[in-house]
């Protein structure tokens, strides 16, 4: 049984899938659906259920890999358009200076900086991921003018590599079944 940090990380990328999809829900129905996938009758039965995160404890939540960007409409082509993200957040300390900007798809964010400190162009992300051949489907039918990923067989499972227009690759992996 997760504990309820745990469900609240789950009720946050059921939101992510949703949305990926065009689907908005409030965060607290999200809670709600994750409540009864969980077998409680609604959220505050499953609070009060669930076991509280181990205080003093240490674990990790979760990776964002930064990416360097260097032209905001071409990564928003990119990695809405394309790749099918959605932007989460957007920062600058003031107009005209460089963007730092939140991308989600599925339960993964990325994060895209314009800042020269943030990141190197040229890096690469690994993603574990379920879904590939659909992905894949979908990343070709849009006849992306900049690049058609494969996928290809690996022997730790199936590949599918994208390029950005600013040299970063994301490697999409499913595990062999």
């Amino acid at each position: 049984m997760p504990t309820i940090d745990q469900a609240k990380v789950m009720a946050k990328r059921l939101r992510s899938a949703l949305a990926a999809r065009e689907i908005e829900i409030p965060h607290a129905l999200s809670l709600e659906l994750i409540a009864a996938e969980l077998g409680h009758r609604d959220w505050n039965t499953a609070a009060a259920t669930l076991s509280p995160s181990t205080t003093g404890s240490m674990s990790f939540r979760q990776t964002i890999p930064i990416l360097r960007i260097f032209d905001v409409a071409k990564a928003r082509e990119f990695y809405c358009d394309f790749l099918g993200f959605v932007v989460t957040m957007e920062h600058r300390f003031e107009p005209r200076m460089p963007l730092y900007m939140g991308v989600e798809r599925a339960g993964l964010e990325l994060h895209l900086s314009e800042h020269h400190g943030d990141a190197s162009p040229g890096s690469t992300a690994f993603v574990w991921m379920k879904g590939i051949k659909l992905f894949h489907a979908e990343l070709i039918s849009k006849q992306y003018g900049y690049g058609r990923p494969g996928v290809v067989r690996q022997p730790w499972g199936q590949q599918m590599e994208v390029h950005d227009p600013f040299g970063n690759r994301i490697r999409f992996c499913q595990k062999h079944s």
